[in-house]
């Protein structure tokens, strides 16, 4: 069953487990608010934040709430790099498409002037201020963050022109201990580190989800605790589960779906009963 039919089967607006997600259907982790709110703040002044966490943590869910919150202020003009892994030259073409400033990736002494001057050019004559949000920011080269470190400040580094938000794994940190990497890691001026999720938090965001999606009452109270606490205390994990008992559920046409259906698709003889019957196909 499609996505569309699924949809239209449950009364869903739209798949809650799945990672397009609208703004509003976005759960906001612990320490999220705080660090928004703290970033809104900085955004206006400019400088670094970070946001680190292991895989599967809410990472790149939280940069799409926060991006989502940043480009409400009407003077930000928020953008997203899409390679994070370019070189240096591409790193330098996606920047100056990102904000209306065609560059010569060949001359980079040239396209460094160009793209400051228009900075700060835009900066005063429209009193907009850029930011620039880059998730998988580990996979980064030295090279293109330190550019990017330089880029953003003006006169003796009291000016600051552009607000980057870095999102990445646990590499991240770790890369700014490096001596190129220091001066960087010294101008973060906040910081969100995600870490597992208890159970209890796991159930508040599936019945937030549901909520949002406008179906609260397709999961039973007893699958919600089932799923929460089997999930590794991990988001993906539970999305992922969620996402395949919600198919299940769909092609056998259920209305509602508990626990049992759980314990048939996830318990250990699940998997030894599938093989079965695939073997005697």
């Amino acid at each position: 069953m499609n996505n569309a039919d699924l949809r239209a089967l449950y009364g869903l607006k739209y798949n809650p487990f799945l990672p397009a997600l609208p703004a509003e259907a976005l759960f906001a982790l612990p320490g999220v608010e705080a660090f928004a709110r703290r970033v809104q703040a900085m955004a206006d002044q400019g400088g670094f934040a970070l946001i680190t966490g292991d895989p599967g943590q809410g990472k790149s869910k939280t940069l799409q709430l926060i991006a989502h919150r940043l480009q409400q202020v009407p003077e930000l003009t928020v953008r997203v790099v899409e390679r994070p892994q370019s070189s240096l030259g591409d790193f330098y073409r996606e920047l100056g498409e990102l904000f209306n400033a065609p560059l010569s990736p060949a001359n980079r002494y040239g396209g460094f002037k160009a793209l400051r001057s228009r900075w700060k050019t835009h900066c005063q004559s429209t009193l907009m201020r850029p930011v620039l949000l880059i998730d998988e920011a580990q996979l980064a080269a030295t090279a293109c963050l330190t550019e990017l470190r330089l880029l953003q400040s003006d006169h003796f580094d009291s000016q600051s022109l552009l607000f980057t938000i870095l999102c990445g794994d646990g590499q991240l940190p770790e890369r700014f201990r490096e001596a190129d990497l220091l001066p960087l890691g010294s101008r973060i001026g906040a910081r969100l580190r995600l870490t597992p999720q208890p159970p209890e938090l796991l159930q508040e965001y599936l019945n937030f989800s549901l909520q949002q999606a406008g179906c609260p009452h397709l999961m039973s109270d007893e699958l919600i605790l089932t799923l929460a606490s089997h999930a590794a205390n991990n988001l993906r994990v539970l999305n992922n589960m969620a996402a395949e008992m919600l198919s299940a559920a769909a092609r056998r046409n259920l209305s509602r779906i508990d626990e049992t259906l759980f314990f048939e698709l996830f318990s250990p003889t699940a998997g030894k009963s599938q093989r079965n019957h695939h073997a005697k196909k």
